[in-house]
């Protein structure tokens, strides 16, 4: 593990050496008390406990689980600094000595076990020690910072359930709204673009109904397991074969459950899958052709009943702000060490990021920090083994400490005071 900090080109006012023991602590009791999507409970008393020793006006219960803190500093701009606080399905496999052994009740009512393997920890832990060093150096800086830590990331449900609950008509209308993820690559690094930085999703349930029998005697069924197989199969086909090249996307079965015995031919299928996409009209022909090969498939294997298709959730484009982004980049050239600074390209994971911005009418802006071991991501790039490091939702996804959540914190406050400063 990497524990050198990694400098910067031009120090911010305050102490983010002395805090760091303490988002450290913050961390690493986040990390082993993860909380599913729209339980967290805990994490968000741990974000509004923070918010009110530093001097916040708290609001909690923002979308059943959210937290809203203000710092009204004198006259000037609003903005707004967001973190995700949600946990997921997933049993975790760092080993570390803070590793969760969590397990909790899912929405289905299923016990589940429970990680961090996206790192919203990270980016609570971030928000934390940011909004802690700008209230400690609110004498050089003027406007209104808000804090939103937001639950329920994972299933698209979080930044609605608080917009819903009055988020644009409770609290100020902000001049910018800024967030930040880990992901892989350097420690250190920050990556970004302009326009579209993370993609559509659409998550679906398909059911397909069959006709079940003794194993022995197939004869008597229509396999519900065989259809389902064939779907699968062809369903890879669509980005393969009904798109350009110049054209992305991905189309992802996550989950294929069928029967309990191996000698019992089951009544049904149920397939689980996820679609990503960068322009609205491949995202309605991807569809189409799910649609279409569905229903063909069970036809053709002589289905009793059409299948079911329900959609499970959806993620809008993120798609930054090409002046507001402008702002954010000079403002970390000025701090950061020109290499640390990269242009990303857009990425098929997906955020519900991009519905404050998009639905307030107001400039968002969204980047990445890198979460790996420099010398890790060095010697597998360089072995051409990038694919092989444990991405986000893996169970041996797990940021290093440093320089991972000094950076985070100090892009969050550059990043504000581009707006903030200005003011004085």
């Amino acid at each position: 593990m990497n524990e050198k900090p990694t400098p910067s080109a031009k120090p911010l006012p305050g102490n983010l050496r002395d805090l760091l023991p303490q988002l450290e602590k913050l961390y690493t009791d986040i990390h082993a008390h993860p909380e599913l999507s729209m339980q967290e409970t805990r994490t968000a008393g741990l974000a509004a406990d923070h918010l009110r020793a530093a001097g916040y006006e708290v609001t909690t219960g923002v979308g059943k689980t959210g937290v809203v803190g203000l710092l009204r500093n004198g006259d000037g701009p609003t903005v707004m600094l967001r973190a995700d606080m949600d946990a997921l399905p997933v049993e975790e496999a760092t080993g570390v000595a803070y590793a969760s052994k969590v397990t909790a009740v899912d929405h289905e009512g299923k016990t589940v076990p429970v990680m961090h393997a996206c790192g919203h920890d990270m980016h609570v832990t971030w928000l934390v020690g940011a909004t802690t060093l700008m209230a400690q150096t609110r004498d050089s800086w003027r406007g209104t910072l808000m804090a939103v830590f937001q639950p329920a990331e994972e299933t698209a449900q979080g930044a609605q359930a608080m917009i819903d609950d009055g988020l644009f008509k409770r609290f100020p209308k902000p001049d910018a709204v800024l967030g930040q993820h880990v992901m892989v690559g350097p420690a250190g690094a920050i990556g970004g673009r302009k326009g579209v930085i993370t993609s559509a999703a659409d998550s679906l349930q398909i059911r397909l109904f069959g006709r079940g029998a003794h194993g022995s005697m197939p004869q008597a069924s229509i396999d519900p397991v065989v259809m389902a197989a064939a779907t699968v199969l062809r369903l890879q086909t669509i980005v393969a074969r009904e798109l350009a090249p110049t054209e992305a996307a991905v189309v992802t079965i996550g989950s294929l459950q069928a029967g309990t015995k191996e000698n019992v031919i089951p009544d049904e299928a149920v397939i689980k899958l996820n679609v990503r996409t960068f322009d609205e009209g491949v995202r309605k022909r991807v569809l189409a052709a799910i649609t279409r090969i569905v229903n063909a498939e069970a036809a053709a294997s002589g289905a009793p009943k059409p299948p079911e298709i329900t959609p499970l959730d959806n993620y809008s484009l993120v798609t930054n702000d090409e002046a507001a982004t402008t702002t954010v980049v000079e403002a970390f050239r000025q701090h950061f060490p020109a290499e640390r600074i990269r242009q990303a390209g857009p990425t098929s994971a997906s955020e519900d990021f991009g519905s404050f911005g998009a639905e307030w009418g107001v400039p968002s802006v969204f980047w990445f920090v890198g979460g790996t071991d420099p010398d890790t991501y060095a010697k597998a790039k360089a072995e051409n083994r990038l694919n092989e490091i444990p991405t986000n939702h893996n169970p041996r996804f797990l940021p290093v400490l440093h320089p991972t959540l000094e950076t985070g914190v100090e892009t969050l406050m550059v990043a504000a005071r581009a707006w903030l400063s200005a003011a004085r």
